[in-house]
């Protein structure tokens, strides 16, 4: 009875509250929605059709738990054009266990650009603590082009996936041709549909499906890439935030070149951390007494591999697959310092762990969807989404000028010489049609909870602390020596603590909260980096060069 009865008001209100957030569409490819037509009643509303969906909810799959549900609804290609192309997004949910304790629903985001969600409630479910199952509905969708959700595809080949290059001089106008190559086969292959796969579009996607499952208002955990999502959400619909917890945090105004080039400016801090670490404990794995002497030992490595590639099972490994590798490995300095001293044996030709080396041989972060088998996905979806949120949510953030690439390589390459090449050479966004849309400016006071580990392998602390900064209402977690990307829950009293009671009382603490790691939840976080798992889901699907 209760959502029939708020059915017919949230219909006039999911119209009116879209308004702003369509009105500043700079698209000409067709007319703009203007905030009259928007916000018209739910009898004449343009998304009024979408609105009175049921969605028919059945077990996702045989082989899943009975009460994890999915399905699929209609929501416009193009919010400017309600009555046009339509597309799917896959839905799923869980319901909470104790319906007497309801507060609400609980959505969530795996990061991405390009995760696919729609399992992410069995993750919660799993991870998250009875109270909180008891509190929500747990709601998780594949974002719109992603996964389930009328997926997209540039028909790439493998090797046009791998797209982190580095710079060199008598490659480059290879790297300028693959990024055009890419850009152009995605614009034959979907050049209709990549321009609306974007961060705004899917926040209205998330509005519409809070209206038609007869919400008022929708809690949300998102990681990494979900907490740009999230925030761009409370920006849009400020109205519509309830209890919002953004974990591994991006800088919207870094969104998304800066962003990947923060990549290589917080891999330096940590790889001299990881040196200190790995000079006190010499005795044991013999990198060097000093850090002067670790980074030599490293180094020295990267030359020799570079003059001759050392060989893993077979697999070449050169100097840059080194310096791409140790990026992520050294938020670990442990984990770092195994792999290294692995990779010394395998220079010395002796016999080494292939498992300690899987961060040097490529083989942790496949870019792939990690999809359920319960409908085809392209196998480049994750890629071609990836590219259409990155380049198309703000195509101003990228130059048009090939030759501006290449001397941002060389100059990072002297600033950040482990990752800088990788982070700032040529991209496929240089290629990319202008934004349908401006870039979402995030200056609100909406309440919410960043929560950041200190060492992060994707979104750096200071990023973490420029979203904090933007969301005016918000409180911010710091683990300080948290290792790994994405924090809640890792079985840290403190933080696990801190969040879980936001969740369940939506009381945001008194001042922002300052946590230390424990030896458990590092190790949590080794776990997840070796697995290749994101706290909270199931699923394979994070990669190194995603957020």
């Amino acid at each position: 009875m209760r959502r029939r009865r708020l059915a017919p008001l949230l219909a006039v209100s999911v119209t009116a509250t879209l308004a702003p957030a369509l009105a500043t569409s700079t698209a000409t490819a067709a007319p703009a929605a203007t905030p009259s037509t928007v916000s018209s009643s739910a009898a004449t509303g343009p998304l009024n059709r979408y609105v009175k969906q049921k969605p028919q909810w059945k077990r996702c799959e045989a082989a899943s738990p009975a009460e994890f549900e999915c399905a699929t609804i209609k929501v416009p290609l193009d919010y400017r054009v309600p009555g046009g192309k339509r597309i799917d997004l896959a839905i799923s949910r869980i319901k909470s266990t104790a319906p007497d304790k309801r507060h609400g629903v609980l959505f969530s985001n795996p990061g991405g650009p390009g995760g696919q969600g729609l399992y992410m409630p069995l993750g919660m479910q799993e991870r998250l603590p009875e109270s909180a199952r008891q509190k929500y509905d747990f709601i998780g969708f594949d974002p719109r082009g992603v996964g389930q959700s009328s997926p997209v595809s540039c028909d790439l080949e493998p090797e046009e996936e791998n797209w982190l290059r580095p710079y060199k001089e008598e490659t480059f106008d290879k790297d300028v041709a693959w990024a055009r190559d890419v850009a152009n086969k995605c614009r034959e292959k979907a050049g209709d549909v990549l321009p609306h796969i974007t961060t705004r579009n899917t926040a209205r996607d998330m509005d519409l499906l809070r209206a038609i499952l007869g919400e008022k208002k929708i809690s949300y955990v998102g990681y990494s890439y979900g907490t740009y999502l999230g925030a761009v959400y409370t920006q849009l619909f400020p109205g519509r935030t309830d209890r919002f917890v953004l974990d591994s945090a991006v800088d919207p105004a870094r969104a998304w070149r800066g962003m990947i080039q923060w990549w290589a400016e917080g891999a330096e801090p940590a790889f001299v951390r990881w040196t200190e670490w790995a000079a006190e404990r010499s005795e044991k794995y013999g990198l060097g007494d000093t850090p002067k002497q670790v980074a030599r030992t490293f180094w020295d490595l990267v030359a020799q591999a570079d003059e001759k590639p050392i060989e893993i099972d077979g697999q070449p490994i050169n100097g840059d697959d080194i310096r791409s590798g140790i990026r992520g490995a050294v938020f670990s300095p442990e984990y770092a310092t195994e792999g290294i001293v692995e990779l010394k044996r395998a220079a010395a030709g002796e016999p080494a762990s292939a498992k300690k080396l899987a961060a040097f041989a490529g083989s942790e972060g496949t870019g792939t969807s990690g999809a359920s088998d319960a409908a085809e996905v392209p196998s480049d979806n994750m890629t071609a989404s990836f590219w259409a949120v990155v380049c198309g949510d703000n195509s101003a953030a990228w130059s048009r000028d090939p030759e501006s690439y290449r001397q941002d390589a060389i100059e990072d390459t002297r600033r950040y010489p482990l990752y800088g090449d990788f982070a700032s050479s040529i991209k496929p966004c240089a290629f990319w049609d202008k934004s349908m849309e401006p870039a979402t400016k995030v200056n609100n006071k909406v309440g919410s909870l960043v929560v950041q580990n200190e060492w992060d392998s994707q979104t750096p602390l200071p990023s973490g602390q420029a979203l904090h900064a933007d969301l005016k209402g918000s409180k911010m977690v710091t683990v300080l020596g948290g290792e790994g990307h994405g924090v809640y829950p890792n079985g840290n009293a403190c933080t696990d603590g801190t969040v879980t009671a936001y969740l369940l009382t939506g009381k945001l603490p008194a001042k922002d909260v300052t946590c230390r790691a424990t030896a458990d939840s590092n190790a949590e976080a080794r776990k997840n980096q070796k697995r290749d798992v994101l706290p909270g889901s199931p699923l394979t699907e994070r990669a190194p060069d995603r957020f």
